[in-house]
């Protein structure tokens, strides 16, 4: 394949697909704020402001598909910074006649009962929440209108090599790798849906290959059978040869430090996410894909490989 792939975006998830693309030889392009990524030989890096226009259609010249992995390093100033991002990765597509496809994950859902299903209605609820929701009626209005051809592939909370902003990262495995205690809030004994980074990659590029009829539509990547908190980073524990120690902040401690930690402050609206069962149903996608997603017992091992690496 001679198609063009730009990938906007280069952490985790971008670099996982980068990987693939370039496994895949296909052509690839990593935009980048700073023009700077990791990236294997032969793989072109662009800089670019994706939130101004001009500078998206420049950065996605000759594309034929236009990956939005784009990720922001916190939770603070979501509802300003989510629009203009969603804006300028669909106007680059539209300018390059690519197919846009964009790497979500599963606030616009909100809080609700039972497992989460594409079908389900967009909240209103908080302002994390909110905005992935807004930006979903975005990309969906832009296809509707035949401006682009477009769909979503949405992870649950994700884990897996590089992986460190993210509930089983920084905070849990790698103070774990460090000898520290693993830091948790919400329960850490409720079922959860864990996305392995690798594996949304693969669904990235399945949806692209999919064709027109998979389009215009939300796909949940497939997911290991859910797991608790707890149970993982006792997978993890094992794998490095500690013992596991966990350190909870209830709901009370969350709204005292964040007097004074933004980012906790941010995160308590995200509850919801961690105090009851958070599962997603990727049914809809093992059915038009595939259904073979990478197993805690091999997932778990490889992250630890890369926690042991740094």
């Amino acid at each position: 394949m001679n198609e063009l792939n730009v990938v906007i975006g280069a952490g985790p998830v971008g670099g996982a697909l980068v990987e693939r693309l370039a496994g895949e030889n296909r052509p690839t392009r990593v935009v980048t704020r700073r023009g700077t990524a990791d990236v294997p030989a032969g793989v072109e890096v662009a800089a670019a402001d994706i939130a101004e226009p001009g500078a998206a259609e420049r950065a996605c010249e000759g594309a034929s598909v236009v990956f939005g992995c784009v990720g922001l390093p916190g939770y603070e100033h979501w509802p300003e910074l989510w629009p203009p991002l969603m804006n300028g990765m669909l106007r680059g597509a539209e300018s390059s006649g690519a197919t846009f496809v964009f790497m979500d994950n599963l606030y616009m859902y909100g809080p609700v009962d039972g497992p989460r299903t594409e079908d389900m209605a967009l909240t209103n609820y908080g302002d994390k929440p909110a905005v992935r929701a807004k930006i979903t009626r975005t990309w969906q209005a832009a296809h509707d209108a035949g401006r682009v051809r477009a769909a979503a592939v949405r992870a649950s909370d994700f884990y897996g090599p590089g992986v460190t902003l993210a509930a089983l990262g920084e905070v849990t495995f790698g103070r774990m790798s460090r000898g520290k205690s693993a830091q948790t809030f919400g329960d850490p004994d409720q079922p959860h849906s864990f996305t392995y980074v690798p594996d949304i990659a693969r669904a990235l590029v399945s949806v692209a290959n999919g064709g027109d009829e998979v389009l215009g539509q939300a796909w949940h990547v497939p997911n290991a059978p859910d797991r608790t908190v707890r149970q993982l980073l006792t997978a993890f524990a094992d794998e490095i040869g500690v013992d596991l120690k966990i350190q909870t902040l209830p709901p009370w401690g969350m709204s005292l430090l964040g007097l004074i930690n933004p980012t906790v402050r941010e995160s308590k609206e995200m509850l919801y996410q961690w105090d009851r069962p958070f599962q997603a149903d990727h049914s809809k996608f093992g059915a038009r894909f595939w259904d073979d997603p990478t197993p805690f017992e091999v997932g778990i091992p490889a992250t630890a490989d890369w926690y042991r690496s740094r």
